[in-house]
């Protein structure tokens, strides 16, 4: 079989990212400092690639009903907060910060583009994997709701340690026994953490599946489709973390059955 031949048989898996302007890179050529940079953590594509899949980089220009035309897989990766108004909660405590120039606020055209990729992929029956944000994302896309802020408690949900790592005992995540994120880990695990919104209300087919022991939300699915979100970095875990390797198994078993209908 030709490399070529070989390289079609391969699932294409989108990933979602961030824009923001160059100025924000330090040492960057002022000349192009009004320019914007569309980026993603480079380690999901690496994983992907290790795991047997094509990774591609989603912009915001890239229509989501024509890419998931094409698409087998689709990755939402972490990052901001989801605004408010996406899910109807208070809007009052948003600071209008433009996030070209802070990465860091609210991006409601990523919000809004990351939602339509979302609900295209599921109207093709195709395999989604959501991270952190990405897990919100897709929540919200289905209806539900978040938590703005998580208060303070006995466990860490934003942790203080630097990336990657496996996170600190205390983060034990346990599982819905027969769903799909149970069936990928031994039992309870120890993720990492970087995040202070969280799952409120479940969106339509949403359920939860994994949680820690204060009740927050940790894995959520919709029974019967291949879609998963995880509030963990499976990307920066230090240990092998099967959830990337998932999203590429069933986006293969998609291309396959494309093939052979």
């Amino acid at each position: 079989m030709s490399a070529r031949s070989e390289a079609a048989r391969r699932p294409l898996i989108g990933i979602t990212g961030r824009r923001f302007r160059l100025s924000l890179i330090e040492g960057s050529d002022e000349r192009y400092g009004d320019r914007c940079i569309d980026t993603a953590m480079s380690d999901f594509a690496t994983r992907i690639a290790e795991a047997g899949g094509l990774p591609v980089h989603l912009s915001y220009d890239t229509d989501p009903e024509a890419v998931c035309d094409w698409l087998t897989g689709v990755v939402v990766t972490g990052g901001q907060d989801m605004h408010p108004a996406c899910w109807g909660g208070d809007t009052s405590v948003v600071r209008g910060v433009d996030p070209r120039t802070n990465p860091m606020v609210h991006d409601r055209e990523r919000d809004d583009y990351e939602v339509a990729v979302v609900r295209a992929a599921l109207d093709r029956g195709i395999p989604v994997l959501g991270v952190c944000r990405g897990l919100q994302v897709l929540n919200v896309a289905l209806g539900g709701t978040l938590v703005a802020d998580l208060p303070p408690g006995a466990i860490s949900h934003l942790s203080a340690e630097t990336a990657p790592t496996d996170g600190t005992v205390d983060h034990l995540v346990s599982f819905e026994p027969g769903s799909i994120v149970a069936g990928l880990f031994d039992g309870d695990v120890v993720t990492n953490s970087w995040h202070h919104q969280a799952v409120d209300r479940c969106g339509v087919g949403v359920v939860v599946t994994g949680r820690t022991a204060d009740g927050v939300v940790e894995a959520i699915e919709v029974p019967g489709h291949p879609v998963l979100g995880v509030q963990w970095h499976p990307e920066w875990m230090k240990s092998s973390d099967p959830t990337l390797t998932w999203v590429v198994q069933e986006a293969t078993r998609l291309l396959e059955n494309r093939s052979h209908p």
